[in-house]
């Protein structure tokens, strides 16, 4: 029990009231109930009031050497709290009211289930968020209470069944959540969604830089080695309200929509450290430095720290600003520096096999999963380069050359049918569409010399075997680059593996939590709906990084589909005359989902049950 204040002013006087009030456990979550009123306490002491009520709530449970003592306000406010005690129970429902402990008749035959909910992933999604502290976070930033629920929802939604503001409130309230954070979500409305990404949004950056330290202290995370990749997420609508939607190079294969760009940085443990949102034709190259400013204000880089980036972004004043601010560096190389390793790809001497580790004994690829990687290292000016070949990328690059290469001629094959008819005549205009197939086959058309013959009038197209030979033998290659030389061929490639995890982050985002396609018009809503999905992202990572530290090979999505029939219901008890016991809990965790529980280390039971008597009448 505690004390609390109210307040009311009649005729301009404001008067002060104190209630004793407990907290009790309702159908809809924690309430607060008022035991009765003490008046006005302002004259004492306020040291005196917590007392008062503690003496109070001593004599209510039994405790009566308070009442029998010489303090006659106690014994006035226990008596009156036990008179209206007394005209509770002499009401009708009040009198049929059963202890924990009591025997019920119940109707069998009457007896039903009502307003089951799914809970299970909804129960590991908060316990995670409370395990990662974000609710503290969003406090420590300056959110109320409101904007800090609402925002858990909407995370929850996202790492469970991603849907849009609008139809994320009917969401909420088919699951139980509700039940689970003790908050009723009954009159939510998608107003309130977008009005809570509103407030978010000027939060986004002090949020994201406390997670990720409170993560790098709760899973004693590496912070030496920095994975930034890129990806592109697009629009559906024209988005005229947003100066960042642009048309770009898609990476979702939809050049007919407008995108933003979104950069992630994330630690070699696949944890996000930072992200970013650019215009939709930014290029990759151009976003290495602003994303190296970011990381320095955000979390700073560590000393020492090696930036690894794609191919995209390998260009020398992006290696040169890695190494303006004292960091390491491991890149792909282009494949122009590429090629001028040939004659070592060529050449078997000096490649190693690297040893990796099996796949997790209940993958469903097994050891096919792993395919084999070679590498060897040579030492070029101030630079390491390695060599790598990768049978698994063989095929591969080889699929996608045989494909360019066959499109390549059909579309040869239709402009010589084109010039054989005369349909197109001007030279000009030839040349112009031999140069067009040449960029769009860039791959594949430095092996074949494509041409118009003005005397014969016809597309001459043939194939330099040599140079084609040169590809061939290219494919499954690749070359790294980096200043480090304290690292072998082996670590060095495994290191720019780990480049695949942010990959990884970027289908995760995509697919599991729906970050694509965007229908958000406003650019400051846009960049906090991709706020939301890295937020979720933070959860999926740690839920899966525990399964992983437990020894259980299983994805998120895994566990969601299992422990979505792990259900909290509402158990209808109909007792003697119209009585009904309603009794709101959790089902029994079956067996596959304690497993998953004690592997996350998250209790196996959702909620405590909550009786409720009511007087239900009987249909006849």
């Amino acid at each position: 029990m505690y004390i609390r204040p109210t307040k009311k002013t009649v005729k301009g006087k404001t008067y002060t009231n104190y209630l004793l009030v407990e907290s009790v456990q309702t159908p809809k979550g924690p309430r607060q109930r008022t035991v009765c009123s003490l008046g006005n306490l302002e004259p004492r002491p306020r040291a005196q009031w917590l007392k008062l009520a503690h003496k109070i709530e001593d004599a209510l449970v039994g405790q009566s050497d308070w009442i029998d003592g010489s303090d006659p306000e106690v014994k006035a406010i226990v008596e009156k709290v036990r008179q209206r005690q007394a005209r509770q129970k002499a009401s009708p429902q009040a009198s049929l009211r059963k202890d924990d402990n009591d025997l019920v008749a119940i109707h069998t035959d009457r007896v039903r289930v009502e307003e089951a909910r799914e809970a299970g992933p909804v129960h590991v999604g908060v316990q995670f968020w409370k395990r990662l502290g974000v609710d503290e976070i969003l406090r420590d930033v300056g959110l109320d209470e409101k904007t800090r629920q609402l925002t858990c929802a909407m995370v929850m939604n996202r790492l469970i069944h991603p849907s849009s503001e609008h139809a994320m409130a009917d969401w909420i309230r088919r699951t139980a959540l509700g039940d689970i954070v003790g908050v009723d979500f009954d009159r939510l409305g998608s107003h309130s969604l977008y009005r809570n990404l509103d407030r978010l949004h000027p939060n986004r950056t002090p949020i994201e830089s406390a997670l990720f330290e409170r993560e790098r202290d709760l899973f004693a995370l590496d912070t030496t080695v920095y994975l930034y990749d890129l990806t592109s997420t697009y629009f559906e609508g024209q988005a005229l309200s947003n100066p960042k939607a642009k048309r770009g190079y898609s990476r979702d294969k939809r050049p007919d929509c407008k995108q933003v760009v979104v950069g992630l940085v994330i630690n070699r443990d696949g944890f996000p450290i930072a992200h970013e949102v650019f215009a939709g034709n930014t290029q990759d190259r151009a976003t290495v430095d602003h994303m190296l400013d970011v990381l320095a204000e955000r979390v700073g880089l560590a000393p020492g720290g090696t930036v690894v980036i794609d191919r995209g972004m390998a260009y020398a004043e992006n290696i040169e600003s890695i190494r303006a601010r004292g960091r390491h560096y491991i890149v792909a190389a282009r494949q122009s520096e590429r090629d001028q390793w040939l004659a070592e790809f060529e050449s078997a001497e000096g490649f190693e096999e690297v040893i990796r580790q099996p796949s997790p004994t209940n993958s469903p690829y097994g050891e096919q999963n792993k395919s084999r990687v070679r590498v060897k290292m040579r030492r070029c000016g101030e630079e390491t380069h390695v060599l790598c070949l990768s049978d698994g990328r063989l095929q591969k690059d080889r699929a996608i050359r045989e494909t360019h290469e066959k499109r390549l001629l059909a579309d040869v094959a239709k402009l010589q049918k084109s010039v054989a008819k005369g349909r197109v005549k001007n030279p000009q205009k030839i040349n112009q569409r031999i140069g067009r197939l040449r960029e769009r086959y860039r791959r594949v058309a430095r092996y074949w010399a494509i041409a118009y013959d003005a005397e014969k009038r016809a597309v001459v197209c043939e194939c330099d075997q040599e140079k084609r030979s040169q590809a061939e033998m290219l494919d499954g290659s690749y070359l790294l680059r980096t200043d480090r030389t304290d690292l072998g061929a082996d670590e060095a490639w495994r290191i720019y593996s780990l480049l695949t995890r942010a990959e990884s982050a970027f289908r995760s985002m995509k697919s599991p939590l729906a970050e694509r396609p965007i229908f958000h018009q406003l650019q400051h809503r846009v960049e906090t709906h991709i706020f939301l999905c890295v937020l979720a992202y933070h959860l999926l990572v740690a839920i899966e990084k525990t399964l992983l530290d437990a020894g259980a090979h299983s994805s998120w999505a895994t566990v969601r589909e299992t422990l979505k029939t792990h259900q909290i219901c509402t158990v209808v008890l109909p007792a003697e005359g119209s009585m009904t016991l309603k009794i709101r809990r959790d089902t029994t965790a079956e067996p596959p989902h304690k497993q998953l529980y004690d592997h996350l280390q998250i209790p196996r039971r959702i909620i405590r049950p909550v009786k409720t008597w009511i007087i239900e009448k009987v249909e006849m």
